[in-house]
């Protein structure tokens, strides 16, 4: 397939590597050469609001079928970095590419709903694109919650309300599943079972998963490769899955079946109070393992 690009333009902030601002690997990248396999390729992207740069050189690609969860802490990038890829934020600096006609669900942060307002699930997945009774029944029952098409989605549950989201995205069929921060306000077991749903759904439709996490080390088990970004990336790696230590029953109890994982931060630099990188001590580097 083709893909199409979107290039920052220069502006009066994008420009020079001024400190706090460039960080590691700052100036002039050579033009974007996406993989023709990748569903989105970002290129030294930046971001930012008029000051300095919210995120700087990030690079980033993401496969047919592949689970990347990004982590860390508030005020990171984190949503940014989703809404810079999927083009609701023109990047500063850098490209990002996308596979022409590229579907997309997206499972919203938090979605606030008037409890005056009346909202049955049904008429819910029907905004702002109309799905028949069919679809929504199939959609439903593949996220586990077959029965509630005609609840007010203010009575439902934590878990519930995050599934009927999770089926409003794959009414689009997507090859791209982007969940934010999908699991915030359940319990382990919840979060489990919601990221176990996340990896039968990844094998049922081949779909590539990108997730951020609110949790800085521990992740849904099948991902792929777990980022840890903080203005730029700091690390990234592969989560490790211990399953039978127990050690690993101690954390997360019997219940999760496996689908959690920790993720080790690797880190060569701190952040001072500005978030400027700067060289980590050995107890810092330590501190991250």
């Amino acid at each position: 397939m083709s893909a199409a690009q979107v290039s920052a333009r220069s502006d009066p902030h994008a420009g020079g590597c001024a400190d706090g601002e460039g960080g590691q690997g700052c100036g002039a990248h050579p033009p974007l050469q996406p993989s023709p396999e990748a569903l989105i390729t970002a290129r030294g992207l930046g971001v930012g609001f008029g000051g300095p740069l919210v995120l700087r050189d990030v690079d980033f690609t993401i496969a047919p079928g592949e689970i990347v969860t990004i982590v860390g802490p508030n005020g990171s990038g984190k949503s940014v970095l989703l809404r810079a890829l999927l083009g609701i934020l023109a990047p500063r600096r850098g490209q990002v590419t996308r596979r022409r006609g590229l579907r997309v669900g997206y499972v919203p942060q938090r979605l606030h709903i008037d409890q005056a307002l009346p909202m049955p699930v049904h008429r819910f997945l029907s905004l702002p694109q109309r799905h028949g009774p069919e679809a929504q029944a199939r959609v439903l029952a593949r996220v586990g919650v077959p029965d509630v098409a005609h609840k007010q989605m203010t009575v439902l549950s934590g878990g519930q309300f995050q599934r009927v989201l999770l089926a409003r995205a794959l009414l689009a069929e997507p090859e791209l599943l982007v969940l934010d921060e999908p699991t915030q306000g359940l319990d382990q077991p919840g979060t489990a079972a919601f990221y176990r749903l996340i990896e039968a759904v990844r094998g049922e439709l081949g779909c590539a998963v990108l997730s951020v996490s609110h949790d800085l080390h521990v992740v849904m088990s099948a991902s792929d490769r777990v980022i840890c970004l903080n203005g730029h990336i700091c690390c990234q790696g592969t989560p490790q899955v211990v399953l039978n230590a127990p050690e690993y029953r101690a954390l997360f109890g019997p219940g999760t079946g496996g689908a959690l994982a920790l993720y080790q931060h690797h880190h060569d630099h701190a952040h001072d109070h500005g978030g400027v990188a700067e060289p980590a001590t050995l107890d810092q580097q330590e501190g991250h393992g």
